[in-house]
């Protein structure tokens, strides 16, 4: 647990180093599409949800991802898909195609053992553990794009994504 904590705090400073320079990182290169995922029940979310920091979970309508959750008319998942995951206190919420590449066939994956995005294409590594989707490495950086956001709001015991 101390070496998470660490590990986030060190996170937290190299974004916060990051974030004080002049330029701005721009999350708004993937084209912005409805999301809307309800996991405003404590059912729902104890299903569907995430818990311990690091935890994630991808929605993605068009793939039937994941292939339980039940999908209604209502229910919408962005340009590429959603990213769920549970930072350091909050559940957080991206899009999950490359900003760099902004198509919706290029998917960033998570990289399980230290949590970033990561783009099978342009090798761009991104932050949505602790770093509100900023980049991390790679086109990215030059081009200062970042994963675009989702609000996350409580809602009934769970919680309620959308744009």
């Amino acid at each position: 647990m101390r070496l998470y904590k660490t590990f986030g705090v060190m996170i937290a400073l190299l974004v916060m180093v990051i974030a004080s320079g002049c330029d701005k990182i721009d999350n708004k290169a993937v084209p912005n599409f409805t999301v809307r995922i309800d996991l405003g029940s404590y059912a729902l979310w104890n299903t569907y949800g995430v818990n311990g920091m690091g935890d994630y979970r991808i929605f993605n309508r068009e793939k039937r991802l994941p292939s339980n959750f039940p999908f209604n008319v209502n229910t919408y998942t962005g340009y590429g898909g959603v990213l769920l995951m549970m930072g350091m206190e909050m559940p957080m919420a991206y899009d999950l195609s490359c900003p760099v590449e902004a198509s919706q066939n290029i998917i960033l994956s998570i990289n399980p053992e230290n949590f970033e995005a990561v783009c099978p294409k342009c090798g761009s590594r991104y932050n949505p553990l602790t770093g509100l989707g900023g980049p991390l490495s790679g086109v990215a950086i030059n081009n200062k794009v970042g994963m675009r956001t989702y609000r996350v709001f409580p809602s009934n015991g769970g919680y309620m994504i959308t744009n």
